[in-house]
């Protein structure tokens, strides 16, 4: 597999980066995962407007989920003609109403489907094109996934937006890479099941004898210095920020 870091800002766009968004292929097939503030214009680096083959989502905040209306515009409107067909989309169940509602003005109800298939996803396990999927929700204010992504016998983890989770400790138990939310800043806030802090995010990796740790959807009001510190205090293992157009072999 190999990972590309299309956006990692947390909350809101810094001026380095878009929010959450992550393009992850293999076997020529191209999975985005999150599609937050900013983040079509930065996947056109890496990849055409036209060449994602699935979208997950993995909840409905707008730092992980808004320039899917954008796409929308792309794929309904396509510039050379004739509508694109229904791209799969994986998300929380009413993702269709929240985009739809989000766009205030599509041309009917229904013109969201027309581009897009959208599919509820549950706690378990199922196939996106080659890879074999494991979901679960994490701690987060709305229902929030986080995911395991497996190919070729290795294993990319996903937590999402999430705060302490045993759940996230599964999702990411022998993970070869596991790309971990980051936001707070410990010793500073302390809102349970929201987010994780640096520290967090390395003891969650410890636990879950992770091999290799990034951490990501650091707002531009945290330092990402202190956070990466604070997970290196406690995980032994490798351990990086995730920094914008950088890609990564799993």
């Amino acid at each position: 597999m190999k990972l590309t870091v299309v956006g990692c800002s947390g909350s809101f766009p810094s001026a380095e980066s878009a929010c959450s968004s992550y393009l992850v292929e293999a076997d020529g097939f191209r999975l985005l995962l999150d599609m937050g503030n900013g983040a079509l214009g930065e996947l056109q680096r890496h990849c055409g407007l036209y060449d994602l083959d699935a979208i997950f989502l993995s909840h409905l905040h707008v730092d992980h989920c808004i320039d899917m209306c954008s796409y929308f515009v792309v794929r309904y409107y396509r510039y050379d003609g004739g509508r694109c067909d229904p791209l799969p989309v994986y998300g929380p169940e009413g993702t269709e109403h929240r985009l739809t509602t989000a766009y205030a003005d599509t041309p009917t109800a229904s013109s969201m489907s027309e581009v897009f298939d959208f599919r509820t996803v549950k706690p378990g396990t199922f196939d996106i094109g080659p890879f074999t999927v494991h979901i679960e929700r994490v701690a987060h204010p709305v229902e929030a996934y986080g995911i395991r992504l497996e190919h070729g016998g290795r294993t990319l983890t996903y937590s999402g937006d999430t705060g302490v989770s045993e759940a996230l400790d599964e999702l990411a138990h022998d993970a070869d890479l596991f790309l971990c939310e980051a936001a707070f800043t410990h010793g500073k806030e302390a809102i349970p099941d929201l987010h994780l802090n640096g520290r967090e995010a390395g003891e969650t990796a410890a636990r879950a004898h992770a091999r290799r740790l990034l951490l990501t959807h650091i707002p531009p009001w945290t330092d990402p210095r202190i956070n990466l510190a604070d997970a290196r205090a406690v995980y032994d293992g490798p351990v990086e920020l995730a920094a914008p157009g950088a890609s990564y072999d799993v």
